[in-house]
């Protein structure tokens, strides 16, 4: 059994844009950031990342800008637009509460039906 979990469909775009909402990151640095902060749980494939930041930024929550890698290659740049950390912020209170009903549905026990 692997300690990897299965991304749930439609977390990748909250996951992108908590990634960026902690700074300006390229694509493959969103990769690794989301690996880091879900303490490599959640590994991204750049097959599905790549067109979910050309979505995000088409949508007009992400703003790309090209720049230099930490390895001196040419990169672009994403980071959050006033929308993107609105929708951050509603997927976010949304996420968390689909969680809590989630936690109490799954802690429920027999006596308490």
């Amino acid at each position: 059994m692997t300690d990897q979990a299965e991304l749930l469909p439609g977390t990748l775009d909250l996951l992108i844009l908590k990634a960026v909402s902690l700074g300006p990151l390229h694509g493959y640095g969103v990769l690794l950031r989301i690996g880091q902060i879900s303490d490599r749980a959640l590994l991204i494939e750049q097959g599905a990342l790549y067109p979910a930041l050309f979505r995000l930024v088409r949508q007009g929550l992400l703003k790309a800008t090209w720049g230099t890698s930490e390895n001196n290659r040419r990169a672009k740049f994403y980071e959050l637009t006033a929308a993107g950390r609105k929708r951050f912020r509603e997927e976010t209170e949304g996420w968390n509460r689909l969680a809590a009903a989630m936690a109490s549905a799954l802690a429920a026990q027999p006596e308490e039906i």
